[in-house]
Parts: structure tokens; C-alpha cells; sequence
């Protein structure tokens, strides 16, 4: 499988939104490890801000979209009370956000092509690390993420225990 990973655009939109209602369904009828609701998260309007903000990237096979990924400056309020491996502001700091693979294509290497190809994006951006935070019970997105070199920070709450999400553990991945 060829995997072509790319700046999202606005002509990606409709088959982003189409990815995160596929995905949703998905987690809906099997084990929901990320606890995502259709409707709430991820949402059209993840995709749109992503692409309108520039730092949206879409992995596709054959022209089709396969899986996606948010890099952004703009850490969750919850993260300053972690301690960081590195101390710096966040203009030298980037965060995964809104990170999907497609349900017909998990387990085909789509996720650590991503995961790969934000470490070397953000190490050609002169980043000093990357971070991000996972739901406590999404096993494999943990494993994936220790996998690719991140290594766990603390445990916060992000403000979504109305969704039943209490604690999200938070990881950083040092680049050199």
C-alpha cells in the first residue's frame, strides 16, 4: 500500500466528514476505546478548522482519504498543570489533535505513517517535542503512541465527564 500523506484542503472536507461519521459508526457497534459520539467528536467543523487554520494532514491510498491528523501550537488548559520534559512556549511545541484512521484500514500501518510523519514535519519545523493526550481506557491508541516513542507525562482531567471521559493521560515525544 502506497501511503501519500499531504496538506488537508478544502476539497478534502466532505470525505473527512465522511471519515469521522464511518469511524464513529464503527466505534459505536464494537469496543469504543477513544469514547467518541457521532456528532460530537470528530465533527465536519474539526475539518474545516483544520484546514482553515493550515495544519490539517490527510494520508491517502489511491486518492482516498485513509486517515488524518491535527498538529497545532495550541495546547488543552489542562496541560499546564503537567510537567513537561521540556519547558518552552508553545510556538516550539506541537499537539495532535483530531488523530483517525478509517475502520477499513486499522491495523495497516495508516496510524504509525501518520505518527512517523508528524515527528519528521515537526522536527523540520525546529519543534522540540510534540504532545498529545489520549482517553485512559483507549489501549491502543497507548500502545501505538509508546510505540512510536512518546512516553507518558500525567494524568488530567480535561473537562469532559459529561461524556463520561474523566482522565486523559498526557504524552510527549522529544525530538532532537
Amino acid at each position: 500500500m502506497d501511503i501519500v500523506i499531504e496538506k488537508g484542503t478544502e476539497f478534502d472536507i466532505d470525505q473527512l466528514a465522511q471519515l469521522y461519521d464511518d469511524l464513529n459508526d464503527f466505534l459505536a457497534g464494537s469496543i469504543n476505546y477513544p469514547g467518541w459520539i457521532k456528532g460530537v467528536y470528530p465533527i465536519r467543523e474539526n475539518a474545516v478548522n483544520g484546514v482553515t487554520n493550515d495544519n490539517l494532514y490527510v494520508a491517502k491510498i489511491a486518492g482516498k482519504i485513509v486517515g488524518s491528523i491535527i498538529l497545532s501550537h495550541e495546547p488543552e488548559p489542562a496541560y499546564s498543570k503537567a510537567r513537561w520534559k521540556i519547558d518552552s512556549d508553545y510556538s516550539r511545541i506541537f499537539v495532535v489533535y483530531t488523530f483517525v484512521v478509517h475502520p477499513d484500514y486499522l491495523k495497516n500501518g495508516i496510524g504509525t505513517s501518520l505518527m512517523d510523519f508528524s515527528a519528521q514535519y515537526c522536527m523540520a519545523e525546529h519543534a522540540k517535542s510534540i504532545r498529545l493526550d489520549v482517553y485512559e481506557n483507549n489501549v491502543p491508541a497507548i500502545k501505538l503512541y509508546e510505540k512510536c516513542g512518546f512516553e507518558y507525562i500525567d494524568t488530567v482531567d480535561l473537562g469532559l465527564g459529561n461524556y463520561g471521559l474523566n482522565h486523559f493521560k498526557l504524552y510527549e515525544k522529544l525530538l532532537q
